[in-house]
């Protein structure tokens, strides 16, 4: 269900949302082709750079919309069960309003709002979706974090996405919304030094994009439950517009897009691992 490679650096590369092998049991209403409209498309081929450099890597095999290991699991909306749910449930509006969008562990909806199931989910397979995929992939990225913390006295953590150039009207609380090249996201400098992020966006910059910074992304579960830079651990949530190297309609890798992105990609990897955030 799940990739990982060790590295030997302090920096963990983790990608959450780009499987693309869909369970037996998923049963959704939409087509593939729809389905793969919510992967973050490419993320795994545009990050291939990184292992080589001593990069850990953590790679989820499964599609978010089957289960999203970037929300906690209580973001769950109940109302995809036939039955009672018997653990504890988010109350926190922000996390809530993901879950009304459809957006929850669970996707009810994509992001253009076609719901993704003509059936309720029985208690036990989303108890087992959790099990499966969402316990192995946080145990992954927490162990590939502790040890780049153990080995250097702190780590640096690139949570890895990708987003349409235009959001979808139930993929975010800003629909219609054209996305810059990148969003870098530290949840308002809770997650890493805001230092260390503006780094990131200064290099991207430089380099010839446009950046936000965290604007429309803040960051969600995994930059959240893993980023404690008071401890030397930082995590940053990084987003890469499509168009930048792909065609967004067919999926197909625009070859001197990637390349371009990848070049920038590789040389501000080379600048993290210079740099000590301690």
């Amino acid at each position: 269900m799940l990739t990982t490679v060790p590295g030997s650096t302090p920096l963990v590369f983790d990608s959450p949302h780009s499987g693309t092998w869909y369970p037996a049991d998923f049963g959704p209403a939409c087509d593939l082709a729809t389905l793969r409209r919510a992967e973050d498309t490419h993320v795994e081929k545009i990050y291939a750079f990184a292992p080589p450099m001593g990069v850990a890597w953590i790679e989820a095999h499964f599609p978010r919309s089957y289960l999203d290991a970037n929300r906690d699991v209580t973001e769950l909306d109940t109302t995809l069960l036939d039955g009672e749910w018997a653990g504890p449930l988010a109350d926190d509006p922000q996390l809530l309003s993901k879950v009304r969008l459809g957006k929850g562990l669970v996707w009810k909806f994509t992001d253009e709002g076609l719901p993704i199931y003509q059936r309720l989910l029985t208690v036990a397979e989303v108890r087992a979706r959790i099990d499966r995929c969402w316990k192995p992939y946080h145990a992954a990225v927490e162990q590939a974090i502790e040890a780049a913390h153990a080995r250097h006295g702190y780590s640096i953590h690139i949570n890895c996405h990708s987003m349409p150039a235009t959001a979808g009207s139930h993929a975010t609380e800003f629909p219609g919304l054209v996305h810059a090249d990148f969003v870098v996201g530290d949840r308002d400098g809770s997650t890493a030094s805001p230092v260390l992020s503006q780094l990131v966006c200064e290099h991207l910059r430089a380099s010839g994009f446009s950046v936000d910074y965290n604007h429309p992304y803040k960051g969600v579960e995994l930059v959240r439950r893993y980023g404690a830079p008071a401890r030397h651990r930082h995590s940053i949530q990084l987003e890469i517009n499509r168009k930048l190297y792909m065609d967004e309609r067919t999926l197909e890798i625009d070859a001197a897009g990637m390349d371009r992105l990848q070049q920038a990609l590789k040389s501000l990897t080379g600048r993290l691992l210079e740099a000590d955030p301690r």
